[in-house]
């Protein structure tokens, strides 16, 4: 199994972060994808894959977007032969400890074709530490996202799932749209359409207690017109 996480500037929570997944996952692979962090994050993670085989670390100069990152963890993944990918934010707002969670709902389902999804929009899962505008803005995108790409889950935005590496081979990453955000609905579009089945696991999301937030209006709008275009291929047969 292999754990992504994607990084910039996080170097006051990444060393918390791979604590709480070695004491929870201690024999798990972790994928580090920096793009350049000038507070060294990624040198921190260099040094900790020395003297640790497991920790390994993607260093990409820029900032190409949240959403290349994860394309390129999935595609390491595939080259890999993993059998399921997690990938979750290491700012600690995802728990380490929910992810066999994930895993057991992965395992209970058909594992070759189920993508199970940390919601904090279903019974038992909530949202801690976020001002009304985010909570409206986040609720506003995945209403928007289920009516526009017709997806059956009711947190379409959230980066907390597991991946079955099988179901990742058949998807075409290059015809992808988006490099930033609305990547994680954009791969939830691409893999309805490849026969993939979604669980949702109920976790609570807190707000990240050291650094700044990445999300700000800009990127918001720019994951809004780009899930816009997406929803123009699914609704023009009709």
């Amino acid at each position: 199994m292999l754990v992504a996480v994607a990084t910039y500037n996080e170097i006051d929570n990444l060393p918390i972060f791979v604590e709480r997944l070695s004491e929870t996952l201690p024999d798990v692979d972790l994928l580090v994808i920096d793009d350049g962090s000038p507070d060294g994050t990624g040198d921190w993670c260099e040094q900790e894959g020395k003297v640790n085989p497991r920790i390994h670390c993607l260093h990409r100069r820029g900032k190409p977007g949240l959403g290349s990152a994860i394309i390129a963890a999935m595609q390491y993944a595939v080259e890999h032969d993993y059998d399921v990918m997690v990938n979750l934010d290491a700012d600690l707002s995802h728990p380490p400890e929910m992810i066999p969670d994930l895993l057991d709902a992965w395992h209970e389902s058909d594992p070759a074709v189920t993508v199970a999804i940390g919601s904090r929009y279903i019974k038992g899962g909530g949202i801690k530490g976020w001002p009304l505008k985010r909570h409206l803005m986040s609720r506003c995108i995945n209403l928007y996202t289920r009516w526009l790409l017709w997806l059956p889950m009711a947190d379409c935005s959230g980066s907390f799932r597991a991946y079955p590496v099988k179901l990742l081979r058949r998807v075409d990453f290059d015809s992808f749209l988006s490099q930033g955000y609305s990547f994680f609905e954009e791969i939830l579009d691409h893999l309805k359409r490849e026969g993939a089945q979604f669980v949702e696991v109920p976790f609570t999301f807190v707000e990240r207690q050291h650094g700044a937030s990445k999300v700000n209006l800009q990127k918001a709008m720019v994951a809004v017109w780009t899930i816009f275009r997406l929803g123009l291929q699914v609704w023009r047969p009709f």
